[in-house]
């Protein structure tokens, strides 16, 4: 599977979440419920189950918690996959 490189970037202070943007081409095909598509999603080489959300102002957004991006914080670039899960389509 093909990855891609995003900036991380947070959004509310203090201890606000962190992000990053999913491009186009690797976006999920749609949004279920409260906008989010179910995904696999790997950080650096730490994969987790999660959610991609859509966010009407940014794009295709992924939540990556502190246990996924260790030392990484806002600012830094990473290496990102995700992939459909279809356990929970």
């Amino acid at each position: 599977m093909a990855g891609f490189e995003a900036e991380l970037f947070r959004v509310g202070e203090p201890g606000g979440w962190h992000f990053v943007r999913i491009p186009d081409d690797h976006a999920p095909d749609g949004a279920g419920a409260w906008g989010r598509s179910p995904i696999m999603a790997t950080v650096e080489g730490q994969r987790w189950t999660t959610s991609a959300w859509r966010d009407t102002q940014r794009g295709w957004l992924l939540a990556v918690p502190k246990r996924i991006r260790g030392s990484f914080e806002e600012g830094d670039t990473v290496h990102v996959e995700i992939e459909p899960d279809p356990e929970r389509l």
